[in-house]
């Protein structure tokens, strides 16, 4: 693997916790607008500049990306974003209750993800890949950083073994309860051996990102076509990631909610799924093994196992995919989860009860509670190029957007 590390732009002293958001995907209109109620540096105002737009705006016009780039350049302006005065990495830590996971910050290769050294396992959606390489092309800068990981055993291991928070260049809590704490790597000699072993690391994978991924790659190929004297050396060619040992990641479950049951009512849909599956009344909100799932309906939880699963494929055999394959699909009528709208997605952070909230509301007719995907299943569905079903994964915390920035 090649990476480098970077002259980019970070908050200035004692403004971190003002500017760093959430990441610009995980928020709707009405969140995004919440997150930076109150904090005019909030990098939200950058990410999802819409917020600030007249209602109605469409959110994919130029004119949310040209009002992002006055947001950028007015925090670089005013000082709030500074410059590095020589190529850094950083050591990011980030604490959520009883997990800890510490990253490297560094810039990728758009080639190693050309050449799938830099390894996927989703699909993009088209409207949101748009997006993101026209809010990078616009403001010639990686926003937010990618969320990569490596397999355990490696020196990556070693590098990010916890520091002391007094030599820390950042430090604080969020209003979500996760603390943040980066320390910054400059000396040459440090940053040569880092670069050293990854250049003995065969491959990462992207874990959350697959569209910055996609999104930096596309603005290294139209930059690189527009320079007639492109030698392969410029910042465009790089990316804005963060590399986690796979042991450190904590993965939750992608929850799913049905607007209506296809024409069944209770009984009726019970009796078809005892066609398919096992299902028991429970006071499991969450499964506690693979092939199973939680399903709350009409106020009852129920167990629905699936049994013997032998002889299929890594991704046939993921949870998610044997709730699609054998009942939202079949049964249920979801054809296409990725774009059908009866069907919606909720990250296992909000917990089940918000799943019980949504289908009592009236909203939603049913949910299922998921199992998490392993950190394995992972990587040998990346390994093997398959794809895994949309809304397979939940990885928290999230990366902060705003602490580090890499420009081209």
């Amino acid at each position: 693997m090649k990476i480098k590390a970077f002259k980019g732009l970070r908050p200035a002293c004692g403004e971190a916790a003002d500017i760093a958001s959430l990441p610009y995907d995980v928020v709707n209109f009405e969140q995004a607008a919440k997150q930076a109620e109150g904090k005019p540096l909030s990098f939200m105002r950058v990410v999802r500049s819409e917020i600030e737009l007249p209602l109605g705006t469409d959110p994919y016009s130029q004119e949310v990306y040209g009002h992002a780039k006055e947001n950028f350049d007015r925090l670089v302006a005013d000082g709030h974003l500074v410059r590095e005065d020589v190529p850094c990495m950083y050591l990011y830590r980030q604490i959520m209750g009883g997990h800890s996971q510490t990253g490297l910050v560094a810039v990728f290769s758009a080639d190693d993800y050309e050449r799938d050294i830099i390894k996927k396992h989703e699909k993009t959606r088209e409207a949101k890949e748009n997006d993101r390489y026209m809010l990078t092309r616009t403001l010639r800068a990686n926003t937010g950083p990618v969320f990569l990981t490596v397999e355990d055993g490696t020196e990556l291991d070693k590098i990010v073994e916890d520091k002391s928070d007094d030599t820390a260049l950042f430090d604080f809590t969020a209003d979500d309860g996760i603390r943040h704490t980066v320390w910054k790597i400059s000396d040459p000699d440090v940053i040569g051996k880092i670069t050293a072993i990854f250049g003995a690391i065969p491959c990462a994978y992207v874990a959350d990102g697959h569209h910055r991924s996609a999104s930096n790659a596309r603005c290294a190929r139209y930059f690189k076509s527009e320079n007639p004297n492109h030698t392969g050396d410029e910042d465009y060619n790089w990316f804005l990631a963060v590399v986690f040992p796979a042991g450190q990641l904590s993965i939750l479950p992608y929850n799913r909610v049905v607007r209506d049951l296809a024409g069944y009512t209770r009984e009726t849909l019970l009796k078809k799924l005892s066609e398919i599956c096992s299902v028991e009344k429970t006071e499991s909100k969450s499964p506690d093994s693979s092939k199973k799932v939680s399903m709350y309906l009409d106020g009852q939880w129920y167990m629905l196992s699936f049994g013997n699963t032998d002889g299929l494929d890594a991704v046939s055999s993921l949870d998610v995919a044997l709730l699609q394959d054998r009942i939202l699909g079949p049964v249920l009528g979801i054809g296409d989860p990725r774009t059908d709208e009866r069907i919606d997605f909720v990250g296992g952070i909000k917990g089940t009860g918000e799943l019980e909230r949504l289908v009592d509301s009236g909203k939603f007719a049913v949910a299922f509670s998921m199992y998490p995907t392993t950190v394995g299943q992972l990587m040998a569905i990346a390994d093997a190029g398959q794809i895994m079903p949309p809304k397979s994964t939940w990885f928290e915390p999230k990366l902060r957007s705003g602490l580090f920035v890499h420009t081209f």
